[in-house]
């Protein structure tokens, strides 16, 4: 059994809090653009599909709240809205992607009523979210092909069904595997352990064989042998192939080139951005350092030590294997290949 990631009621969206997973199954009641705001930036939601669709809703609650009379007026609050929840979290592409969508939801076809745009865009975030359901169904089918019989596979993070608005992405293709796949190989990911909380308890749920290790462990089990490839989401994709994942992505990379472990990247293209040229130029989220010197809030080193704590970090193009999207698999030379896929011509 599968829990939607966020569902509407009403005027009202719940999100399933993924921060009290696994131990607890919680809907957080959102009846504002700020109460998404928070869910967004608290991580009660996280995963880059899963806060563009939460911020498509967070623009539609955002013009539920509006006082206003007239279209021009509910257009400039939505834009104040939409530029609040771009504020919330920095790298991932699909909640920008998601926002822009709203925005030019609210100006459609011509003059409209206040009530009409309301509609427009309750219909739009609905829109984004079953077209997230179907892109997670076709990268998990694509990324089908590139898992052999047997294969035991490693992932970082979590990029399942709580990451997106259906099967996921990385965990999409792993899923959609299952019979193929003898088991998963689940990164614990720090600080926050997404994958020893979220990842681990999505696969049982599966009924996929899965192994938790720390996150230090997996170039040892590279190194036995015991890894036939990587699969990873992504936040957001530079159109040269660069990747922004989860802090600790890059190790993966570097470790599966050295070892030969093909590298897989698996994230809709709603997550390229043809506005960056490369890796260091997407912005990377720093996160506060209590995420770092405690776990379920218990301090587990000196008090006040000094932290650094970016939330991604980026990994570079030719340690990429093939990126994996509803389009289809994607290779090198990345550069010309994003431009066809992104132009509306397929994978190659």
């Amino acid at each position: 059994m599968r829990y939607d990631t966020l569902r509407i009621a009403g005027d009202r969206v719940e999100i399933l809090d993924q921060r009290l997973l696994p131990g607890k199954v919680s809907f957080v009641k959102c009846r504002s653009s700020e109460d998404i705001f928070d869910a967004i930036v608290k991580m009660k939601i996280r995963g880059a599909p899963a806060i563009g669709i939460a911020g498509a809703f967070g623009v539609y609650l955002g013009a539920l709240q509006s006082s206003a009379r007239e279209a021009e007026t509910l257009r400039r609050d939505i834009g104040k809205v939409s530029a609040r929840l771009a504020s919330s979290r920095p790298t991932a592409r699909n909640l920008f992607w998601a926002l822009e969508r709203m925005e030019k939801a609210a100006y459609g076809e011509g003059d409209a009523s206040v009530e009409k745009i309301r509609i427009r865009l309750r219909r739009e975030a609905e829109r984004i979210l079953d077209e997230d359901k179907t892109i997670c169904r076709k990268i998990g089918s694509k990324g089908r092909q590139v898992i052999k019989k047997g294969f035991t596979v490693l992932t970082h993070c979590n990029a399942g069904s709580l990451a997106t608005g259906g099967s996921g992405t990385a965990l999409g293709v792993i899923t959609a595997s299952k019979g193929k796949i003898s088991r998963v190989y689940v990164d614990e990911t720090r600080p926050l352990l997404q994958g020893a909380r979220l990842t681990a308890w999505e696969l049982k749920r599966e009924g996929i064989p899965a192994v938790l290790i720390c996150d230090g462990a997996a170039a040892h089990f590279m190194s036995l042998g015991r890894i036939d490839a990587v699969i990873v989401g992504a936040d957001r994709i530079a159109r040269n192939g660069d990747t922004a994942n989860k802090i600790g992505t890059y190790a993966l990379a570097v470790s599966a080139r050295y070892h030969k472990v093909p590298f897989y990247v698996a994230a809709p293209v709603s997550t390229f951005d043809a506005g960056i040229p490369g890796g260091k130029d997407i912005p990377i989220e720093q996160r506060h350092g209590d995420e770092v010197r405690k776990i379920s809030g218990k301090l587990i080193t000196v008090r006040g030590a000094r932290v650094e704590n970016p939330a991604f970090d980026v990994t570079p193009a030719r340690l990429i294997t093939a990126i994996i999207t509803e389009k289809g698999i994607v290779r090198a030379p990345y550069t010309k290949s994003i431009k066809r896929i992104l132009g509306g011509d397929g994978g190659i």
